[in-house]
């Protein structure tokens, strides 16, 4: 393929490019093809150096904060720029995925036992509850029980 494309004269009167192709079977779209390089620009790889500081302090940022973000340090970069610079290091949002709540198949399901209980008495019915607290270094537990 690279020696029939070395064999088209660009500027032959005679010959346009798309009459020389179809002479040598060459498809014109394989005569004017050039292979992306491989290597960043030196642009680029400046711009992959300020995502992958921003990610690492907000890896839940995916590529429309990190372009805005990228603008207020005065980069002048594009979302689609930015999203495929980040395809090319392997970074994506951290963000929980869909259906984070559903349930395992070989749990048991338990029933609602109060669903036709009416509750008529102090101490007939309590209810506990567990959450976290996010602090500065960990979490603290809360635990609440209800009667």
């Amino acid at each position: 393929m690279e020696e029939k494309r070395a064999w088209i004269e660009l500027w032959q009167a005679q010959n346009s490019v798309a009459r020389q192709c179809g002479l040598l079977g060459l498809p014109r779209s394989s005569f004017y093809y050039r292979p992306c390089p491989d290597e960043e620009s030196a642009e680029n790889i400046g711009v992959m150096r300020q995502i992958d500081r921003i990610y690492t302090r907000w890896p839940f940022y995916g590529s429309p904060r990190i372009t805005g973000e990228l603008r207020d340090r005065g980069w002048k970069v594009n979302e689609k720029r930015v999203a495929r610079l980040m395809r090319r290091m392997g970074l994506q949002a951290i963000v929980p995925g869909p259906h984070t709540s559903g349930q395992h198949p070989g749990h048991p399901i338990y029933p609602y036992l109060l669903r036709d209980l009416e509750v008529a008495e102090v101490d007939q019915v309590w209810w506990s509850n567990v959450t976290y607290i996010p602090m500065n270094r960990g979490f603290q537990y809360v635990v609440v029980m209800m009667e």
